[in-house]
């Protein structure tokens, strides 16, 4: 029998979503106390300002990383009116796109989806090493 990954081409925005969610469950499995974390700082970079606003410690990055994952496994839920405000200037740098060729613009999406996971997947298993330093246990 093949295991679950074995069944998804490494680029895979199927894989991609599966490693994210495998690496938020080990991280709730591992940090069993996540007071532990606040007022740690994450050496992470965040590219947005937005990002840099709500993540100030790895508790906050703790619970963005599980609101992230129950949002990939329920579906999308309609963003908030700061969030769809910022997204409304890419949205109509996209627009043309959409119009002239909506595969270019599908490529677009799944590559920046596909990154995005892959990043959010590393920082959360960085979470998970980070708390396994706080508490001085070897894995």
């Amino acid at each position: 029998m093949q295991s679950a990954e074995a069944k998804f081409n490494k680029n895979s925005l199927l894989l991609a979503l599966r490693r994210y969610s495998t690496a938020v469950c080990e991280m709730e499995q591992t940090v069993l106390l996540p007071s532990l974390l606040r007022d740690v700082p994450s050496d992470d970079l965040w590219d947005s300002e937005a990002a840099e606003d709500t993540c100030r410690d790895l508790y906050d990055n703790y619970l963005m990383f599980k609101a992230i994952r129950s949002k990939v496994e329920s579906g999308l839920i309609p963003l908030d009116d700061h969030k769809a405000k910022n997204n409304g200037a890419l949205n109509k740098k996209l627009e043309p796109l959409l119009d002239k060729d909506p595969e270019a613009l599908f490529r677009f999406h799944l590559k920046g989806l596909f990154t995005v996971m892959t990043d959010l997947t590393k920082k959360t298993q960085s979470v998970t090493e980070k708390y396994i330093d706080i508490i001085g246990v070897s894995k």
